[in-house]
Parts: C-alpha cells; sequence; structure tokens
C-alpha cells in the first residue's frame, strides 16, 4: 500500500506541471488587449498607494524626532537643574563644616580656659586646688 502511495507522490508534480504549463498558456492567448490598461491602472494605484505609505512614514519619523528632540531638551533642563542643586548642597555642606570646625575650636578653647582657670583655684589655707 506505502508503494502505491510513493508511485502517486511521484505522479503527482508532473501532473501539476502540466496542468500549470496548460493553464497559464491558455491564460496568455485569451488575455484581451484591455487587460494591459488595468495593469497599468492597478500599477499606478499601487504606486499611489506606496507614495502614501512612505509620506505617512515619513509624518510619522518627523513626529518621533521632534518628540526625542522635545525629551532631549527636558533631560538637559533637568542635568542642569540637578547639577545646580547638587552645587548649592555641596556648598551648605561646606558651611556647616565650618561651623561645626569653629564650634568645635570655641569648645576647645573654652576647655583650656577652664583648665588654666582651675589650675589658678587653691584653697588659701591648706593650698589645694579646687575642682570646679
Amino acid at each position: 500500500m506505502e508503494e502505491g502511495y510513493q508511485k502517486e507522490l511521484q505522479l503527482l508534480p508532473s501532473q501539476l506541471s502540466i496542468a500549470a504549463s496548460s493553464s497559464s498558456s491558455s491564460l496568455m492567448s485569451s488575455r484581451p488587449m484591455d487587460s494591459s490598461l488595468s495593469d497599468a491602472k492597478t500599477d499606478t494605484s499601487c504606486v499611489e498607494t506606496l507614495k502614501w505609505q512612505a509620506a505617512e512614514q515619513i509624518k510619522l519619523a518627523a513626529i518621533e524626532k521632534a518628540y526625542a528632540e522635545r525629551v532631549r531638551e527636558l533631560t538637559r533642563r533637568e542635568m542642569e537643574l540637578a547639577q545646580s542643586e547638587f552645587a548649592k548642597a555641596r556648598h551648605m555642606w561646606q558651611r556647616a563644616r565650618e561651623e561645626v570646625e569653629k564650634a568645635e575650636s570655641m569648645k576647645e578653647k573654652a576647655t583650656r580656659k577652664i583648665d588654666s582657670t582651675c589650675m589658678e583655684i587653691t584653697c588659701q589655707s591648706c593650698r589645694q586646688r579646687l575642682k570646679p
């Protein structure tokens, strides 16, 4: 049974090719002259459709380009703003650091002054130093 199926498959392409060649020859011989005009109209409408599609794609590309430029401009502004904020924050941090150093310096001076004052305070009767 399988052998018969394989023979059928071998015959099938040749039968298809015969049918195709006979139908194409009949189409060519039976084609009227007006079909070339309809083909030209079809070609013209295809060209017009392609032109319209190309114009639409150009419009879309222009819209996308404008959008990308707008996003680029907004991003540039955001970066400038971020850089400005960062510079302000750095300046505030430096001023705070200076204030801390100033406070530590004042604290150190006050501690030395207290220490030096403590050394000077002594009891008159027993000559011992007093703790503040």
